[in-house]
């Protein structure tokens, strides 16, 4: 399995919003290692739509929402935990660090 870089523009309790320079196929499966602060978690999501987001001299990067499904007890903890205090901050990341497998 190969891990693609990508760039987490949003990510709720649910799901995630994501941006790569490649498209993905609308309702197929990956896994994406996500860094979350100190802690890294693997979670699988469902492409739920994909289009593209930004196209700047020549080159198109591609906006995909993903559905998490089956995601660990341990996992939704993480994200739940780092989704609330982003909330309790009020202050959204600029980036937040991710791989999606193809």
């Amino acid at each position: 399995m190969v891990y693609q870089p990508m760039t987490i523009l949003d990510i709720g309790k649910g799901g995630l919003q994501i941006e790569t320079p490649f498209a993905l196929q609308i309702g197929s499966l990956h896994d994406f290692r996500i860094s979350l602060g100190e802690r890294s978690i693997v979670v699988k999501g469902c492409i739920a739509h994909c289009h593209i987001g930004e196209l700047t001299q020549g080159v198109v990067l591609y906006r995909s929402g993903v559905e998490l499904v089956d995601t660990s007890d341990h996992a939704q903890s993480t994200i739940e935990v780092f989704v609330d205090a982003l909330r309790l901050s009020r202050q959204a990341a600029s980036i937040v660090d991710g791989q999606v497998a193809e």
